[in-house]
């Protein structure tokens, strides 16, 4: 039987007031709660999509210097997902969604887009905050479960992020 376990985001968005750019996944993997950051299963190839776009190696980053990097891109990075249920980091799991407050975040910066990191992330986003639709977009997600997208096809697909 799944072990099922309520689980809330346990970090803050990374934000500032020029951000152009909204990233959202789901919700935190363990190793990312375990690690106090995003995207921080070695697997999940986040960082290595990132260090692509912007030439600079955000796998050898702190999380506060991955934070400071993304900001002076003008990327914001987040959850959509504030708390849930969910068995382990399997997003398909994910049951009694309370959203993260994202209007602070779209509202009070210049966001020109925002991207979903997955198709989870971006059917959760559409249905708590339809408003902010039509800046939303889906990307291919960059987790180890979607292993048919091999690391260039990921880059090339998230190039739309750099605006």
């Amino acid at each position: 039987m799944a072990d099922f376990a309520r689980s809330h985001t346990p970090f803050a968005p990374v934000w500032a007031p020029h951000c152009r750019v909204l990233v959202l996944g789901s919700h935190p993997s363990v190793l990312s709660k375990q690690n106090g950051f995003f995207y921080m299963n070695p697997h999940n190839r986040f960082w290595a999509v990132m260090s692509a776009l912007y030439g600079q190696d955000f796998a050898a980053m702190s999380a506060d210097g991955k934070s400071k990097a993304l900001l002076s891109q003008g990327v914001a990075l987040y959850d959509v997902v504030q708390a849930c249920t969910i068995v382990g980091s399997e997003d398909a799991t994910i049951t009694e969604v309370q959203p993260a407050d994202l209007a602070p975040l779209v509202e009070g910066a210049p966001i020109q887009a925002i991207f979903c990191n997955g198709k989870t992330a971006y059917h959760l986003f559409c249905k708590y905050f339809p408003q902010y639709a039509p800046i939303c977009r889906a990307l291919p997600s960059t987790s180890p479960a979607n292993a048919k997208w091999r690391l260039a096809d990921l880059v090339e697909a998230w190039q739309i992020i750099r605006l």
